[in-house]
């Protein structure tokens, strides 16, 4: 079995040690890596109802069979996993960059973290040696400054590091976990988990090669990648898509506005002009010949110096949502939130949140820690993030969440926050984008990432504004391909240059040396994301959970524009559920039916689902 470096680490962080275990073939093919790895581990190794911030909580990190080649879009990423305190569900962070072939290279596949260590301490992975290290000097310190460091420290700049800020110290729930510098792992909180072990960082170094079965076919494959990716359907990531992405969303007024007062924002050609005024160099992933990591840098005025990446979520979430149009404010915006290792989407949503509560008289000047916060307004943005990234005054609450922080907030706040199962939302107006909205409130952590059907709808391809039924199988096959790209970690926006799954199955035999089908693979595929309901079912997740947030279903679009009164009412959401459930074969519950689960050979799991909800 080859591609898999063939082991798994486990280290128990409140007793100081590790030891490693083998990869099973038949637990390779069955869950083929990252996501897959990560939710069938995550169910073996985390209590039933456990707080995420519990010690027994396991933090798993994961890659993929690809991880350590030169696939393109695939040969670099890894995924972090856990119970997540924001959804108290599965929780996935993924990130692309360097940091996951360097842990193939050093001899894993999975590392799973366990317990609580007694003072901050760092994990060093140097091949077949693992150390834990004091970390109480790199306490406070920022992710970029913690990967100097050690790097330092260690004396290698070879050195990969995974690590969290303040945040993830402070067990923020929006904490995230920062690698390569400007790689972060965010969603669902799970710098919050690694800080609630005292785990300031992973430090990796790995010098043995990732071998392929078929090195020649391999080659030959990855050839035909490679052209696919220098075509023009690739141009777009390649030129700035960040740009083209907003001004679309915009165009089509389906561009969330000031926490979703509004789907257009007048000032979005002042972000446009900063993107390619701003923009100063491209980074690609380990093995990638796109380039899509567009770095940006004030030049002048009182943010000047600051660099960060700015992706589109990013851009809209702490740009037009908090109605502000000044690019180099974005990029002190999002330098902001990778120094204090919160993640940015989930970061301005709330900001968002925080300025219309003010704006309604919800929140008063002196309950936001002296802050003026008005849309628009740039000092605010700037205050709250610092307030937020170190837990200071209003910081404290808005560092949950919107869905907690509305909670204690109280005054009808709960109508203000925008997320799904108390995830942030991300950046498409889901009153606008109807299939798009069905992905996101089915999803386990309530965006888009897990579906992508919003390319669908932006590209016309289906009618944003209206439902139709069948549209379900569309959500349901796109949500088990990405599951499988998640696995195999193989980036989205690569997408395009395979032919499904008969490519998936190409690759990761040429890889592996398993021969599997297109058709296992997509069983494979569906196996990951049953398995992820049945760990929500068992932590008490259901069809309740299946839900928009208040103002999607209740306020519709303001103005005259293509999406004038546009919302999703709550009819309409239960047609589309069941719509959903039945692509699925599951009940009118949303829970798998015991046909399904022993055709994904998970019948193991039917004890989770009540009996009168499993019978057929």
């Amino acid at each position: 079995m080859l591609g898999y470096a063939g082991a798994i680490l486990h280290v128990n962080l409140s007793a100081g040690r590790w030891y490693t275990e083998p990869l099973r073939e038949d637990f390779a093919k069955s869950y083929i890596g990252g996501y897959g790895f990560g939710i069938a581990l995550l169910f073996k190794h985390c209590p039933s109802n456990v707080d995420p911030l519990n010690p027994d909580n396991p933090l798993i990190l994961a890659v993929g069979p690809l991880a350590g080649t030169m696939t393109p879009g695939g040969g670099g990423g890894h995924v972090f996993m856990s119970k997540s305190p924001q959804t108290f569900g599965v929780g996935l962070a993924r990130a692309l960059g360097h940091f996951g072939a360097e842990l193939k290279r050093a001899g894993y596949d999975v590392v799973i973290f366990k317990g609580r260590s007694d003072r901050p301490v760092y994990v060093w992975i140097d091949d077949g040696s693992v150390q834990i290290l004091n970390a109480e000097h790199l306490w406070g310190k920022s992710p970029a400054e913690t990967e100097d460091a050690i790097r330092e420290e260690l004396g290698d700049y070879r050195i990969r590091v995974a690590s969290i800020g303040i945040a993830g110290e402070k067990l923020a729930r929006i904490a995230s976990i920062i690698s390569d510098k400007t790689r972060v792992a965010a969603r669902t909180g799970m710098g919050a988990v690694m800080g609630s072990k005292n785990l300031k960082a992973i430090a990796v170094r790995g010098t043995n090669d990732v071998s392929v079965l078929d090195l020649e076919g391999f080659k030959e494959f990855v050839k035909t990648l490679h052209e696919k990716m220098r075509g023009p359907a690739f141009e777009k990531y390649r030129t700035m898509r960040t740009a083209n992405e907003i001004l679309k969303c915009n165009m089509l007024q389906a561009l969330p506005t000031r926490n979703y007062n509004d789907v257009y924002f007048d000032a979005v050609e002042d972000l446009n002009k900063g993107l390619k005024r701003f923009a100063v160099k491209v980074n690609s992933c380990n093995s990638c010949p796109i380039g899509c990591e567009h770095i940006y840098a004030v030049p002048h005025g009182p943010y000047k110096g600051a660099e960060a990446r700015i992706e589109y979520a990013s851009l809209w979430a702490l740009g037009p949502n908090c109605g502000v149009h000044r690019l180099d404010v974005v990029i002190e915006a999002v330098r902001l939130c990778n120094y204090y290792g919160i993640d940015a989407v989930s970061t301005g949503v709330t900001v968002a949140f925080a300025m219309e509560c003010y704006e309604k008289s919800i929140l008063n000047k002196e309950d936001l820690s002296g802050v003026d916060a008005k849309f628009g307004s740039h000092e605010a943005l700037i205050a709250l993030i610092h307030k937020i990234g170190r837990r200071e005054g209003i910081g404290e609450i808005l560092s949950e969440g919107v869905k907690i922080a509305a909670q204690k907030i109280g005054k009808d706040s709960e109508k203000l926050a925008l997320h799904i199962k108390g995830v942030e939302i991300t950046g498409y107006d889901l009153r606008t984008l109807k299939t798009t909205a069905l992905g996101c409130a089915v999803s386990f952590r309530g965006d888009h990432t897990t579906h992508g059907c919003q390319t669908l709808e932006l590209a016309g391809k289906l009618s944003r504004i209206k439902y139709e039924a069948g549209r379900a199988k569309i959500v349901k096959d796109m949500e088990d391909q990405y599951a499988l790209m998640d696995s195999l970690i193989l980036c989205k926006f690569c997408s395009e240059a395979y032919s499904g799954y008969d490519d998936f199955a190409k690759l990761y035999s040429l890889v592996t040396g398993l021969e599997i089908t297109s058709d296992e693979m997509r069983l494979a595929a569906e196996r990951i994301v049953n398995l992820t309901r049945l760990f929500n079912i068992r932590e008490g997740l259901g069809r309740r959970d299946d839900m928009l947030p208040w103002k999607v279903m209740n306020v519709p679009i303001p103005g005259k524009g293509p999406s004038h009164i546009a919302s999703i009412s709550q009819q309409e959401l239960n047609m589309m559920l069941e719509d959903y459930y039945l692509a699925r074969e599951w009940n009118e519950e949303g829970m798998p039916r015991l046909e399904k689960l022993k055709e994904l050979g998970l019948e193991e799991f039917a004890n989770i689902v009540d009996t009168k909800f499993v019978k057929a």
